[in-house]
């Protein structure tokens, strides 16, 4: 009787173990989920600048377009280290158009690393519902997320995959410089019809909520 308890113990340790592991996962990473009527980014040209500080690094972010997005955030991964990791702690890639609303049907893969975003899917047909290729890149965007301040900072940490997010701010050019004489810069994309390296948008926000 003691050696069915015991194995009825273990198995419900296991099980509480597997579950609060899928839970942690779930909380860090969110889930995959699909949104509709998400219209793309609104970009208007922009002027002025503001002075940005991260570690030993200052510098000066220059507005070329203020940026509104309401999208889905179809991954994110959080960055440290060098000075686009002082300045920015986190990318989020973004969808909106049919690539929200078809992205639960539709496995795009997504990933993320060195600062880029990938995805692929296991068959160009599943791409019908969206269109092309060509659509699913205007219709998402790998997007380095630079924070206002503090408490823009935490709300924007706290964002996951699979959240309804609506961000607010300005696309800029970044100039930085630190105590050792070493020099950073940063180039926003201005247009959601590039691709490849300096394609991603340099996005530096003010307003941030999650719906």
């Amino acid at each position: 009787m003691s050696r069915k308890v015991s194995k009825a113990v273990r198995w419900i340790v296991f099980l509480s173990l597997v579950l609060g592991g899928i839970a942690y996962l779930v909380y860090q990473n969110g889930s995959r989920r699909a949104i509709r009527g998400l219209s793309e980014p609104i970009q208007e040209d922009a002027t002025g600048s503001v002075k940005i500080y991260a570690g030993d690094w200052k510098g000066e972010a220059e507005f070329k377009a203020s940026y509104e997005v309401d999208a889905l955030v179809v991954h994110r991964k959080k960055y440290s280290g060098g000075p686009d990791g002082a300045f920015s702690p986190v990318d989020l890639a973004l969808a909106w158009g049919r690539v929200a609303e078809y992205n639960k049907a539709i496995d795009f893969h997504w990933s993320q690393s060195g600062r880029w975003y990938m995805w692929r899917t296991n068959d160009l047909d599943d791409l019908i519902p969206v269109g092309d290729v060509e659509n699913v890149d205007l219709n998402s965007a790998n997007t380095h997320i630079i924070p206002a301040n503090n408490e823009i900072k935490k709300k924007v940490l706290k964002i996951r995959r699979g959240d309804h997010v609506k961000l607010k701010g300005y696309l800029v050019y970044i100039e930085a410089t630190n105590g050792r004489g070493e020099t950073f810069t940063w180039h926003s994309s201005l247009s959601r019809e590039d691709t490849g390296d300096g394609a991603c948008e340099v996005f530096y926000v003010t307003e941030a909520r999650i719906v």
